[in-house]
């Protein structure tokens, strides 16, 4: 099994700062993600996060979802 590359890590741990930024637990991400018509199952947000694969526009959907208006690299 192939590890994580360094930029998938930077990825799960931007959203994972910018969650804790905003004081945002995965459940309540499953909701915002839904009032916005994306439908996930925190399960699957927690694997994502923690495998770190996940693609740009699910990145961009959980920011949109939470309010961030910016990523800081």
């Amino acid at each position: 099994m192939a590890e994580k590359t360094d930029y998938e890590a930077l990825a799960a741990n931007l959203l994972k700062a910018e969650l804790k930024r905003k004081g945002v637990t995965y459940s309540q991400l499953v909701e915002k993600l839904a009032a916005i018509g994306i439908e996930e199952k925190e399960v699957n947000i927690r694997n994502k996060l923690a495998r770190g694969k996940f693609t740009a526009a699910f990145l961009l959907q959980c920011f949109s979802a939470i309010g961030a208006d910016s990523i800081r690299l």
